[in-house]
């Protein structure tokens, strides 16, 4: 229990009625939630208006009411005082909402080292590798990420790359008190936008890459370009802002950031730069600070991340030598560049890339790395109800850097997979259409994939991943892509 005074603190507000000097139990933004005590915060989400369940919340024990728009109030019943409620203006619900959280749970984000990585492609390597870097380097250290939350061992399920406020703070508030020294994040530009992170204090701040993606939630790329600046933007003096300088938009990152600038770069002039000596499929040689390592990641995109994160935590303040001895035999994140090898010498590659910028990067890897003579055969597929603008550009990429092509499934969610499948196949070639196949069941383009291999050749398997699951009509059924390609290599 808090004070409601102390849980508004800091944060620019007007009482409307009542006095905010008395105890509440939680604060909540999900009307169904709300019991007696508890503060309600009238949030304007994408599905529903916080601001229409204020009579409910307030039937349901709230005391409190904090609101942005104030015309709500109009809408209750006349003469019952508002249920006696305490009722509180803000400019914006969702960012008091972070920053009620962060008080509720006190300020937990500045007990810890927190490192947040935000950007299109790499975020859940990077925050895995720092993740498992720094308890090899012998610290408790928390994660949150697409995959999984961890606080040190314990694993905690999760639905989204960033938590929203409460259940984020809980979070931190946790690793706190079973004491974590390090955590790091993804930040998704989702979160930013939503003000999930408002209140958050940072350590750090890393930025990997922009490319094309979330355009159903930002409209533009240049509202998705403001989320990811938005995190920068709100960084304090001593933290650090780490930017992937080759990126064109990594400088605009820093532009009217208080934090301290550090960039890193692998064809430009940068604070921290590699240089590939080697790239195949078993992994990567790379020369950083005068040093050559070999990683056990493979492609370029991982050369960006593994420099991120040496840069990130030489930032943190460990040993140069030792941080690159621990990444030089650190395994890749589940479902990033995974391979399966079948009995019958066929390579397959299980990957998350569900972005037009992050296939064309796995493939320009097989490309760069296959000796020439195998054939590289791609099974991809989009999701539904997500950016459908990059479903013919994806389809295009895997066209014109693979052999063959079967376009398939990935999560269809509430649309029709058939649907999905027509807006992919507008971007095929008239020239690939040949060498293009259409097959609307997942399991059953993965197993014509490897009716179609020959011994060498090479399947790469993308859009989903680590994802154990496919999502239909609001069910997720169990789907596992490397389970099943182990499976068909084996037969």
């Amino acid at each position: 229990m808090q004070n409601l005074k102390n849980i508004l603190t800091n944060i620019p507000h007007q009482v409307l009625q009542g006095a905010t000097d008395l105890v509440i139990n939680q604060v909540r933004f999900d009307s169904r939630k709300v019991q007696q005590g508890d503060v309600f915060v009238a949030v304007k989400g994408l599905q529903s208006d916080g601001h229409q369940f204020i009579s409910k919340a307030i039937e349901s024990g709230a005391v409190a009411i904090v609101l942005e728009e104030q015309n709500a109030l109009k809408t209750l019943p006349e003469g019952e005082g508002f249920g006696g409620a305490v009722i509180i203006k803000v400019q914006n619900s969702a960012a008091a909402l972070g920053m009620m959280a962060s008080n509720f749970y006190d300020n937990p984000s500045e007990k810890l080292k927190l490192v947040g990585i935000t950007g299109t492609n790499g975020k859940t390597t990077t925050v895995t590798l720092l993740y498992r870097l720094f308890r090899e380097l012998g610290y408790k250290v928390g994660l949150i990420s697409t995959i999984e939350n961890r606080i040190d061992e314990e694993v905690i399920p999760t639905n989204y790359t960033t938590p929203d406020a409460l259940e984020l703070n809980k979070l931190l508030a946790l690793m706190a008190e079973r004491k974590c020294t390090h955590v790091f994040m993804e930040v998704s530009s989702h979160a930013l936008a939503q003000h999930r992170v408002a209140g958050i204090k940072y350590s750090g701040a890393m930025f990997s890459n922009i490319t094309h993606d979330h355009l159903d939630f930002h409209k533009t790329f240049a509202e998705y370009l403001k989320a990811k600046k938005m995190f920068f933007d709100n960084l304090e003096e001593n933290a650090f802002a780490l930017v992937n300088k080759d990126d064109k938009n990594g400088l605009v990152m820093l532009q009217n950031c208080k934090g301290k600038h550090h960039t890193f770069a692998l064809n430009s002039m940068a604070d921290f730069k590699a240089k590939i000596i080697a790239n195949t499929f078993e992994g990567l040689e790379l020369e950083i600070d005068n040093q050559r390592v070999w990683f056990k990641l493979s492609g370029s995109f991982n050369a960006y991340n593994l420099l991120g994160i040496y840069a990130a935590a030489v930032l943190l303040g460990e040993e140069k030598s030792k941080v690159l001895e621990i990444l030089s035999n650190i395994e890749p994140a589940a479902g990033r560049f995974d391979k399966v090898i079948g009995k019958n010498k066929v390579f397959a590659i299980i990957d998350y890339a569900h972005t037009p910028d992050a296939l064309k990067n796995v493939l320009e890897n097989i490309q760069k790395t296959r000796t020439g003579k195998e054939k590289v055969i791609t099974v991809v597929g989009c999701g539904g109800n997500r950016d459908a603008t990059k479903r013919p550009i994806m389809a295009k990429i895997a066209c014109e850097l693979s052999d063959k092509v079967i376009l398939t499934s990935d999560n269809p969610r509430f649309e029709e997979p058939e649907a999905i499948l027509e807006d992919m196949k507008k971007g095929v070639p008239q020239d690939a259409e040949d060498k293009t196949l259409v097959m609307t069941d997942r399991k059953e383009a993965l197993a014509e994939a490897v009716k179609m291999a020959q011994p060498n050749d090479i399947i790469l398997v993308a859009g989903k991943g680590h994802e154990n699951y496919q999502e239909i009509k609001g069910i997720k059924y169990p789907f596992d892509d490397k389970k099943i390609m182990s499976e068909l290599l084996e037969s």
